[in-house]
C-alpha cells in the first residue's frame, strides 16, 4: 500500500528529499502561483507556519504553471515568494498538478483526498492537510483562507 512517505519531492534548488522526513509531523502541501490572485495567502501560510512549526507543522509549498500564473522555474517562484511574502517554509521545483504528466504526490493526494466536485485540482492554492500519520485527511479549495481552519491544523498537533 501506497503512503505518502514513500514519495520524494525535489526542492526549488534540485535536491531531492522524501516526504518519509516528515514522518509524525503535520503536513500542508500547497499548490502556489505567485502571479495569482490568491498569493496573498502565502502571508497566512507564512504566520501559520512561524506560529506552529516547533509544534510539529511543516509547510510544503509546490508552485505550478498549470493555470499560467507561475514564474519559469521553481527557483524564481521560491525568490519570489521570500521577497514579496517573507516565506520561509519550504518551496518545491514546479510541479504538475492535473492531467497525463501529474506528479506522483498529487495523483496521490487527489486520490485520497478529492475535492467536492471530483479529483482535479481546480486553481491554485489547493490545500491537502496530512495527519502525523501519513493520512490525507482533507483538501481545502483555493478560495479558503489558511487562517480558516488553523484549528484543524491545532487539532492534529501534539498536546503539550
Amino acid at each position: 500500500m501506497t503512503t505518502i512517505y514513500d514519495f520524494d519531492v525535489t526542492l526549488e534548488s534540485g535536491e531531492k528529499h522524501s516526504l518519509a522526513d516528515y514522518k509524525g509531523k503535520v503536513m500542508l502541501i500547497v499548490n502556489t502561483a505567485t502571479k495569482c490572485g490568491l498569493a496573498p495567502q502565502f502571508s497566512e501560510l507564512e504566520e501559520i507556519y512561524q506560529n506552529y512549526h516547533e509544534k510539529g507543522l511543516v509547510i510544503l509549498g509546490f508552485p505550478s504553471n498549470q493555470f499560467k500564473q507561475e514564474l519559469a522555474n521553481g527557483q524564481k517562484a521560491a525568490e519570489a515568494c521570500r521577497t514579496t511574502y517573507g516565506v520561509t517554509f519550504p518551496m518545491h521545483e514546479l510541479t504538475v498538478v492535473n492531467g497525463d504528466e501529474t506528479a506522483p504526490l498529487f495523483k496521490y493526494l487527489k486520490q485520497e483526498a478529492p475535492g467536492q466536485l471530483g479529483e482535479a485540482i481546480k486553481w491554485n492554492f489547493t490545500k491537502f492537510l496530512v495527519d502525523p500519520t501519513g493520512k490525507a485527511l482533507k483538501r481545502f479549495a483555493p478560495t479558503t483562507k489558511p487562517k480558516a481552519f488553523v484549528s484543524e491544523i491545532e487539532a492534529l498537533l501534539p498536546k503539550i
